[in-house]
């Protein structure tokens, strides 16, 4: 597919990163946040100011990787004459995609739903990322406000603890690889028919698409408190647990009755090759007791042993990382991403899920996140307004 052109009123994590996921492609995106608000001291885009201040004031570590490689505009669009230059963008520029995670209620009276845009250009492909999506119009909702709705936070944290969120934002991320796959789909199908498409995604609902191994053993036989809070230890195979060394912690999963076998015949786990563990119903029934057996072993030699124990056996093991390790994983270091501020200081960035064909040929390295309406004035000169034109825009606050 040839690169397209996104234009993206986005804001937060869950839309920046599903319009990264372009910028990996080689697409043109090109982020619209609002004018400066009178009273207000931040501009444009709240994830602006959260984290470490890195490059001016409007550029902090929270915002940079999500926005990588992008341009940024600001318009403000409760203004006719915003929304007038947010259609002229899209017909001039030829916008493929639009996109938005703008609070559903407020979409008529900014000019950016459906109906207004795709009127602009037909075969407009248009996705909006909600809390709930257009069903729920003003229900506004964030990552952890949706674990808490949609379950995650009632089977995350020790059973004897309280309900916790889990650490990576994995709703907001979710639902981003969600707007992600359904727009090339959207696009795909615009090949074959040349229509545009509008796309409605509910944070809550792709949430809870993730809880195959939950709700529906609710229904065949699993009491609720089967599937609660279970600390590190797996709900259903079992043992899979993190067990204390003599120096640490390390991680095992044993997912079949083949693995234990191999596992028990290690002398060092020998003990533990009894009848009623040979299948996982039976090693089940005593967890608990098996759990303590195993980490009795573990305590009285260093993780490396252990490690080296269980490859022999073939048993999927890992050290707890630390972190701020992370990026030295062979793995992460060999295919991390990379960008540079602009004061010259060498950033590390995950690595994208699968390597594309554009980050090859850029060398994985990507522009530093725009500042504040960086290219307001480059994209309007691009759409064939004049100096004065522009000029005129910010002193009536149309632009910024």
């Amino acid at each position: 597919m040839k690169p397209q052109v996104v234009l993206s009123l986005e804001q937060a994590l869950t839309l920046t990163y599903a319009t990264l996921r372009f910028v990996h492609l080689g697409w043109r995106v090109i982020r619209v946040e609002q004018t400066p608000v009178s009273g207000r001291k931040s501009k444009g885009d709240p994830n602006r100011y959260i984290g470490r201040q890195v490059a001016g004031e409007d550029r902090h570590s929270y915002f940079v990787a999500p926005n990588l490689g992008k341009e940024a505009i600001a318009i403000d669009l409760k203004q006719a004459e915003g929304q007038a230059l947010l259609k002229h963008l899209i017909k001039e520029l030829q916008v493929d995609v639009f996109c938005t995670n703008t609070l559903p209620a407020r979409h008529k009276q900014l000019g950016i739903d459906y109906e207004t845009l795709c009127k602009q250009k037909e075969d407009l492909v248009w996705c909006c990322i909600s809390a709930m999506g257009l069903a729920y119009p003003d229900v506004p909702g964030y990552d952890p406000v949706m674990q808490a709705l949609c379950g995650y936070m009632d089977i995350t944290g020790h059973a004897d603890g309280p309900p916790l969120q889990c650490g990576p934002p994995l709703v907001d991320l979710k639902a981003g690889d969600e707007a992600f796959i359904q727009i090339i789909l959207a696009l795909m199908e615009r090949n074959e028919t040349g229509k545009g498409k509008q796309i409605d995604i509910s944070m809550a609902q792709v949430a809870v698409s993730w809880l195959h191994t939950f709700l529906p053993m609710l229904d065949m036989g699993s009491p609720p408190s089967e599937l609660k809070r279970s600390g590190n230890e797996h709900r259903q195979f079992i043992p899979v647990n993190a067990y204390q060394t003599k120096d640490g912690f390390i991680y095992m999963a044993i997912g079949s009755d083949a693995q234990w076998s191999r596992f028990v015949k290690q002398p060092l786990f020998a003990p533990l090759d009894e009848e009623r563990f040979t299948t996982n119903e039976g090693r089940r029934k005593d967890k608990t007791e098996l759990h303590k057996s195993i980490e009795a072993i573990t305590q009285q030699h260093p993780s490396d042993k252990i490690a080296k124990v269980l490859a022999e056996a073939g048993i999927p093991h890992s050290p707890i990382t630390p972190i701020e390790n992370v990026p030295n994983l062979p793995f992460v270091s060999s295919n991390a991403l990379r960008t540079t501020t602009p004061d010259g200081r060498a950033v590390r960035l995950p690595p994208p899920a699968v390597e594309t064909d554009y980050l090859r040929q850029i060398k994985g390295t990507l522009p530093f996140a725009p500042a504040y309406g960086e290219h307001t004035d480059t994209i309007l000169k691009e759409v064939g307004l004049s100096p004065p034109e522009i000029a005129s825009l910010r002193e009536r606050g149309i632009v910024a």
